[in-house]
């Protein structure tokens, strides 16, 4: 009790101190960085940085900068450390865990402004950006080159390289090429005392020490802001086919999933699952969504094998008869076209959007062992119903590597306020039966503000005093991103 007030004390003290600091002589200085034309003090206009997309939380704060060059960040952070001003680094905005929001004395270093392709390499299949460029133009310039950049989630026309980086963030190609960390050759950060780190390299192999990069890639911008990165590319798949299955049961869908991953290998680069209420919510709420099949199933899965081979249809043809002969599949669908592929992953990447649209949803971004999904999903679904009656399970995700959104929406006709009231309770449940299985709290969209009280349940005091060190040594003063992660 007396560690637990300690504590309260000192984040008493440190608030008291930051509040003290942010004065208008201080709120000018930072603005002289970047000039007035890109500092906001308005309230309505910082709106758009103190909310994040599912309304969870909304944060305030005196200021909101966005620099255009690294020098100008360095700049921001020597000053924040100086004066003991709190930081918040921020992307797009797109995070589900509030870890880019701000809770009231802390300035927002938004990244928006640094947005260069700095250069690409198509034959070291390297591109190299701040991090503000967005995913989606990283793809573009990638595609632009003849290369893919395979990181791909819903999120991409807005969220930023530096987010994604900062969450580790996965997406439904990471069972072919890896979480984001994966898809990182180097980076460039400036540290909280406005130093910067050059590791712009683009080296496959480097046994010099350690690896610097894999302790911001994932930090949330608690032990630095990542202002560039190099990224790495592939060649273009020549052909890809997607396939839109149903299926009886996961159980089946997992039988599936093996045997497809059996004959492709690595050429199979999505393996997603859906339930049937999820396509029910897309076809309510998802302008231009169709049913994928002629006949309603209980779950699907959708299968995209990509190659360097464009002969590969009838080999899937032929291993999906088998599927279907066996049991293990009731129905497919082959898109026949870009626009047909489209469709199918307009479902998928839908599936979180839609939800609002049936009232209050309580979410969950959780990862197994592959080979306990099934059961997860069996076990998870009756306790969440058990709890809260009539309530409505909609797990859907990354079947490939075991990482489902486990999201519950209210029951027809329920006060949403009320069962929102409940997300602790019902957060309690899940989590519990994942940790059962082996599992994790967090799969990819990171601790944030969230999840950073679960972290002591979840984590040996090992493992915490080690991330508390950490954070220690690499900002001492306590500026960056108060309140995330630890």
């Amino acid at each position: 009790m007396a560690g637990l007030t300690a504590l309260c004390n000192s984040r008493l003290m440190s608030h008291a101190v930051l509040e003290s600091v942010l004065s208008k002589n201080l709120i000018d200085r930072f603005i002289a960085i970047v000039g007035a034309a890109h500092a906001i003090t308005d309230a309505n206009e910082m709106e758009p940085h103190m909310r994040e997309w599912r309304d969870r939380y909304h944060g305030r704060s005196p200021l909101v900068l966005k620099p255009a060059t690294v020098g100008e960040v360095s700049h921001i952070l020597a000053l924040a450390s100086e004066t003991r001003t709190a930081v918040v680094p921020q992307g797009g905005n797109t995070g589900l865990v509030g870890g880019q929001i701000p809770s009231g004395s802390e300035i927002v270093v938004s990244l928006s402004r640094l947005n260069r392709i700095r250069g690409i390499d198509p034959e070291g299949n390297t591109l190299t950006v701040d991090a503000g460029v967005t995913l989606q133009a990283c793809q573009e310039a990638a595609d632009g080159v003849d290369r893919l950049f395979p990181l791909s989630l819903g999120a991409e026309g807005t969220c930023q390289i530096g987010g994604n980086l900062s969450t580790n963030a996965g997406g439904v190609a990471v069972l072919a090429y890896g979480n984001t960390r994966d898809l990182t050759l180097g980076l460039e950060v400036v540290l909280p005392n406005g130093d910067v780190w050059d590791g712009l390299r683009a080296l496959r192999k480097d046994n010099t020490g350690y690896a610097l990069k894999h302790l911001f890639i994932g930090a949330e911008g608690t032990l630095g802001i990542i202002t560039g990165a190099v990224l790495k590319l592939f060649p273009k798949p020549k052909a890809r086919e997607t396939v839109f299955a149903g299926v009886a049961s996961p159980h089946n869908a997992l039988a599936l999933f093996n045997r497809v991953q059996g004959a492709f290998g690595t050429s199979l680069t999505s393996f997603e699952i859906m339930p049937r209420i999820g396509i029910d919510f897309c076809l309510r709420h998802l302008s231009g969504a169709r049913d994928p099949l002629e006949a309603a199933h209980p779950w699907y899965v959708l299968i995209e094998i990509s190659s360097g081979n464009d002969q590969r249809r009838e080999e899937v043809e032929h291993l999906l008869m088998e599927a279907l002969e066996d049991g293990l599949m009731e129905d497919a669908a082959f898109a026949s076209s870009e626009d047909q592929r489209k469709a199918f992953w307009h479902l998928r990447t839908g599936m979180s959007e839609v939800q609002r649209e049936e009232g209050g949803s309580i979410k969950h971004d959780v990862a197994v062992p592959v080979a306990a999904v099934p059961d997860f999903l069996e076990d998870a679904s009756k306790a969440a119903v058990e709890l809260i009656p009539g309530s409505r399970p909609l797990p859907f995700g990354h079947l490939g590597d075991g990482n489902i959104h486990f999201n519950i929406s209210q029951p027809l006709e329920a006060d949403k306020q009320a069962f929102l009231g409940r997300w602790e309770e019902m957060n309690e449940l899940i989590h519990g039966i994942v940790l059962d299985y082996g599992g994790t709290i967090s799969a990819e969209h990171g601790i944030g503000q969230m999840k950073r009280d679960l972290m002591l349940g979840i984590k040996s005091e090992v493992e915490m005093d080690l991330m508390r060190r950490m954070k220690t040594a690499f900002d001492p003063n306590g500026i960056m991103n108060p309140g995330k992660v630890i």
